[in-house]
């Protein structure tokens, strides 16, 4: 385990708490500037709660907690007052509970798409891949997220600077768009009532689609190697592959289909907060199927807004290729909490 050296400086603790992983990050900050010291990601599953992260995280480090000045965690979940349950987690996280584990008083929760929103200036240039140039205009920006659920943000523009804004548009309803997504939202109606874009636009929202795909018989029989292929724990993950090899057209078209309702969807958050100022898409899974946003699929979903395709034709669209982006964006709250009560 990692020693945290001495340094005067103050130090700032952040995390990205998702159903599938929590990333924790211990920071020092300088002036305007904060480095990392050490970060480590730990399986959410294998953890009762966050407390017993934060454990794990900051025994054998030689620091004592006093030294942590403030510390801000993004979680995946609607967070609306001091206690938050996670969405795709059994978690509850207790800002009270936090801040006695921690032995501070500056600790916030707030929502992992916002941390994400927080991160986006932090980022260079490089960890970008661009999928529409635009005219980049100022204005709003907003932010879309799909891992292993569905996350939306918002980011103002005050005239100076963004402003984040926190939403939970990954649960509005699922719009179909044409005949094939109508029969999706029949399947996906008998198996969960409400259909959210959640359900279509996530790990779990690719498997959905395959299995739609699959019962239906309209793009070919799953054979036996690829049931057996189904069966790990992220079957997802070997969706994408195959239709990446090209060695099923099943998968193929599942793949398709989810970066034709990503771009629509996207499409529709642009046009929400009139995000003239750009589309960022986060989230695990687009670093992994960049390949195939990049495509035109995606795109073209996107910009196919009827009498509006040309105000869509103009926003920029970038991919956040850095899976650091909300660890840094909670550091950078966190950060923000420590100038408000004049640590820095």
């Amino acid at each position: 385990m990692m020693r945290i050296k001495t340094t005067r400086s103050p130090l700032i603790l952040a995390g990205d708490v998702g159903g599938t992983n929590t990333r924790l990050g211990l920071f020092s900050v300088t002036g305007q500037r904060y480095r990392l010291l050490s970060e480590e990601t730990f399986p959410s599953k294998n953890y009762s709660c966050l407390e017993e992260v934060l454990k794990d995280f900051l025994q054998g480090k030689g620091l004592r907690k006093s030294r942590i000045a403030s510390a801000c965690f993004g979680v995946a979940g609607p967070v609306a007052g001091k206690i938050v349950a996670a969405t795709n987690l059994p978690w509850v996280i207790n800002t009270a509970s936090l801040q006695k584990e921690l032995s501070i008083e500056k600790v916030e929760v707030i929502n992992d798409l916002l941390a994400n929103a927080y991160g986006i200036s932090r980022l260079k240039r490089t960890d970008f891949e661009l999928l529409n140039t635009g005219t980049g205009r100022k204005g709003n920006r907003a932010l879309i997220s799909a891992g292993t659920g569905l996350g939306q943000a918002g980011l103002f523009w005050d005239g100076k600077r963004h402003l984040p804004s926190p939403s939970e548009g990954g649960h509005v309803d699922f719009a179909p768009r044409n005949h094939l997504e109508i029969e999706l939202l029949q399947f996906l109606i008998e198996r969960f009532g409400h259909v959210s874009y959640e359900r279509v636009l996530s790990g779990g929202g690719l498997v959905h689609i395959y299995q739609f795909l699959r019962d239906s018989r309209s793009f070919g029989v799953e054979p036996g190697w690829l049931s057996k292929k189904m069966e790990p724990e992220y079957p997802a993950m070997a969706i994408s592959e195959m239709a990446r090899l090209r060695k099923s057209r099943l998968c193929a078209k599942a793949l398709d289909l989810f970066a034709s309702i990503y771009g629509a969807a996207a499409g529709n958050l642009a046009l929400q907060v009139m995000a003239v100022g750009g589309i960022y898409v986060g989230g695990g899974i687009a670093p992994k199927i960049i390949w195939k946003l990049k495509d035109g699929s995606f795109m073209r979903a996107f910009k196919n807004k009827g009498r509006l395709s040309k105000i869509l034709a103009q926003i920029p669209v970038r991919v956040i290729m850095n899976d650091m982006a909300a660890l840094l964006g909670a550091a950078s709250r966190a950060e923000q909490i420590l100038k408000e009560i004049g640590g820095i």
